[in-house]
C-alpha cells in the first residue's frame, strides 16, 4: 500500500457524483508539426511521465466497512492505453465542435477503478491544428509531490527530455482483509483519533435510539449552522439551481497587454480588471435572462489566490476569498474601483506570489493551481458563494508538449453542486484564455456569455481612453 487518502482528499472522492464530478481539465492545442504527430507521440510523451509522480500509476481501494480512510494502492494491470485515448472531430472541425466534443468529455468521471486520468488527442480540427484534453481528479493532486498531468506534459524546453530510469513492477494489491489490518493498525497507532472515532460511533447509535441528551459536538455544530445562515449567499436564480450530469464548454481569448494597458491607466491590478471583465459579462447575461437586478443584486466569486513565497510549495500557496461583484452597478469603471476595493481589502497584495515566481517554478504549473484552487472551493460551503472563479497566471514564452509548440491552452474547472458555470482564467504567451464550464441545462447559452465578456473588456477600454 502507497499510504491513506489525507481528509481532503478522501472527502473529494466521497462527494463525486454523477452530477459533479470532482476532476479538472486542461485544453491545450497546437499546430501540427512538419513531422507529423499522432496518437504513438503522444503516448511516448507520457509513458515517461508516471515515473516522476507514481501516483498516476496507483488507485484507490475503499476499506470494508468504512472503518478508515480508503488507500492509493499499485493498479498491476495497469495499463497506459486506457488513460491515453484518441478521438476525432469531422474535418475540418470547427472550434464549436471541439469544445462540445470537450464538454462531453468532460461529463464523464473518471473510473474509479483505475488510476484517476485520462489524456485525449483530439485530431481534425481545422487548419491543420490538433488539440490535447486531460482531466485529473482532484483527490490526485495536492501541489506538493503530486501535480496536474498538463503541468507534467507542458515544459519550457522544445526537446524531449531525457526519461527517468522506470523499473516499475506493479505491487501486490492487498485483499479486503489486508485493507482491514492496516486500517486497525493505523487506529491503534493514533489513540485520540480512535477516540474520536468511538465517540462519532456512539454519537450515531444515541441518534439511532432517540437520544434527547446533545452533547458539546451538538451545541458546536449548531453554533455553526447559526454563523453559516448568517452569511449565506442570496442565490442568484439564474445561476443557482440544480445541475445536471451534461457540459457545455466555451472559450474566450484576450489580449494581456490590454490589461496591462487598463492596469496602468486605472492604477488597479490585472486580476481587478479581470473579475470586472467577469461582472460585466455576468451583468449583461443576467439581464438577457430577465433575472431582476435591483440596488443591492451582487454575486459573489470565490476565488482562490497564490499567496506566499515559492518555497513552500505550491500546494500551500492557495487561499480563498470572497470577492463580490457588483452586478447592479451599470457604469464599469465604478464597477472596477468596487471590486478593487473589496479585494484590496481582503487579501494581502504583498504576499501574493509574483506571476513571474510562479511560471518559473517547474512545467506549466497553472493547471495545478486551478486544481488546488478548485480543491480550495470545495473545501468550503457553497452557500457561502455564487460561482467559482479561478485565475492562475502562467509563463509569458512558448512551453511545448513532446517538442510541439502549445498555441492556446484553456482550462476546464470543475462544476460546483447547484452553480451553472465555473470560470477558469489563465495567461500565457502575452494572452488570456478564459474556459467556461458550464451545465448544458443551466446556461445553455454560455456562448452569450463569453460574447458578454468581450463587451465588458471593450466598455472598459473605452472609458479609459474617455478619461485621458
Amino acid at each position: 500500500m502507497k499510504g491513506r487518502l489525507g481528509q481532503s482528499d478522501a472527502e473529494f472522492y466521497a462527494l463525486e457524483d454523477s452530477t459533479t464530478p470532482t476532476h479538472v481539465g486542461s485544453l491545450a492545442i497546437m499546430q501540427r508539426p512538419a513531422g507529423g504527430f499522432d496518437y504513438e507521440h503522444l503516448l511516448a510523451a507520457i509513458e515517461e511521465r508516471p515515473a516522476e509522480v507514481p501516483r498516476y500509476r496507483q488507485k484507490v481501494r475503499s476499506v470494508p466497512l468504512g472503518i478508515a480512510r480508503p488507500v492509493w494502492v499499485e493498479d498491476r494491470d495497469f495499463d497506459i492505453t486506457y488513460h491515453v485515448r484518441v478521438s476525432a472531430l469531422p474535418q475540418p472541425g470547427s472550434d464549436d465542435q471541439l469544445h462540445d466534443l470537450v464538454a462531453r468529455l468532460n461529463s464523464r468521471p473518471l473510473d474509479r477503478e483505475r488510476p484517476l486520468w485520462e489524456v485525449y488527442l483530439i485530431e481534425g480540427l481545422g487548419g491543420d491544428r490538433l488539440a490535447v484534453f486531460t482531466k485529473t481528479h482532484l483527490a490526485l493532486v495536492d501541489g506538493r509531490a503530486n501535480v496536474d498531468l498538463m503541468q507534467l506534459l507542458l515544459t519550457s524546453d522544445p526537446r524531449r527530455p531525457e526519461p527517468p530510469e522506470d523499473l516499475w513492477m506493479g505491487q501486490h494489491e492487498p485483499s479486503d482483509g489486508e485493507l482491514v489490518m492496516g486500517a486497525v493498525i493505523d487506529l491503534l497507532s493514533r489513540p485520540a483519533r480512535t477516540a474520536s472515532m468511538i465517540q462519532a460511533m456512539v454519537g450515531e447509535v444515541a441518534d439511532s435510539i432517540g437520544g434527547l441528551q446533545e452533547n458539546a459536538a451538538d451545541v458546536i455544530e449548531r453554533a455553526s449552522s447559526l454563523v453559516r445562515a448568517r452569511t449565506a449567499v442570496t442565490p442568484v436564480r439564474s445561476l443557482n439551481v440544480p445541475i445536471s450530469r451534461s457540459r457545455r464548454f466555451a472559450v474566450a481569448t484576450m489580449d494581456l497587454d490590454e490589461f496591462r494597458r487598463l492596469r496602468a491607466a486605472f492604477g488597479c491590478t490585472v486580476n481587478d480588471l479581470l473579475l470586472s471583465v467577469v461582472a460585466g459579462g455576468l451583468r449583461t447575461w443576467l439581464i438577457s435572462r430577465g433575472e431582476p437586478i435591483s440596488a443591492g443584486t451582487e454575486v459573489r466569486v470565490l476565488e482562490p489566490i497564490a499567496v506566499d513565497d515559492v518555497g513552500l510549495g505550491v500546494g500551500e500557496q492557495v487561499r480563498a476569498y470572497i470577492v463580490r461583484l457588483p452586478v447592479a452597478e451599470g457604469n464599469a469603471v465604478v464597477r472596477m474601483r468596487q471590486i478593487a476595493h473589496g479585494a484590496a481589502a481582503q487579501v494581502d497584495r504583498n504576499r501574493q506570489v509574483a506571476a513571474r515566481a510562479l511560471a518559473t517554478s517547474g512545467g506549466f504549473t497553472p493547471s495545478t493551481l486551478h486544481a488546488l484552487g478548485a480543491r480550495t472551493a470545495m473545501s468550503v460551503s457553497p452557500r457561502s458563494f455564487n460561482i467559482l472563479v479561478t485565475n492562475a497566471p502562467g509563463p509569458q514564452t512558448p512551453v511545448f508538449l513532446a517538442g510541439v509548440e502549445v498555441e492556446q491552452v484553456y482550462p476546464v474547472p470543475p462544476l460546483i453542486a447547484n452553480q451553472v458555470v465555473s470560470i477558469g482564467i489563465t495567461s500565457y504567451n502575452g494572452k488570456v484564455y478564459f474556459g467556461l464550464n458550464a451545465d448544458r441545462d443551466g446556461m445553455w447559452d454560455v456562448i452569450s456569455m463569453t460574447e458578454f465578456l468581450y463587451e465588458a473588456l471593450d466598455e472598459l477600454a473605452s472609458s479609459a481612453k474617455g478619461d485621458r
